[in-house]
């Protein structure tokens, strides 16, 4: 049969392929975290001051007295 020496070294390799499977999931995760948190396009944007002054109208917040003279502020 074996010996001790050879159940050693099966051991090691064993080892080091577990090392080396573990690295690769790592790097994999760390990889898919990064790529999904630090895009812009997967941030909902922002609407502008104008595009939040026509919701506004839209919504009843504002009379159209009220939208007109803040357009102007705006200037728009």
């Amino acid at each position: 049969m074996m010996g001790g020496g050879a159940w050693v070294m099966l051991l090691l390799w064993m080892l080091l392929l577990g090392l080396v499977v573990a690295a690769v999931v790592w790097a994999v995760r760390v990889s898919d975290v990064r790529a999904s948190s630090g895009t812009s396009h997967d941030r909902p944007r922002t609407p502008s001051p104008r595009e939040e002054l026509d919701l506004r109208l839209a919504r009843g917040e504002v009379s159209p007295e009220e939208y007109e003279t803040i357009r102007a502020l705006l200037g728009s």
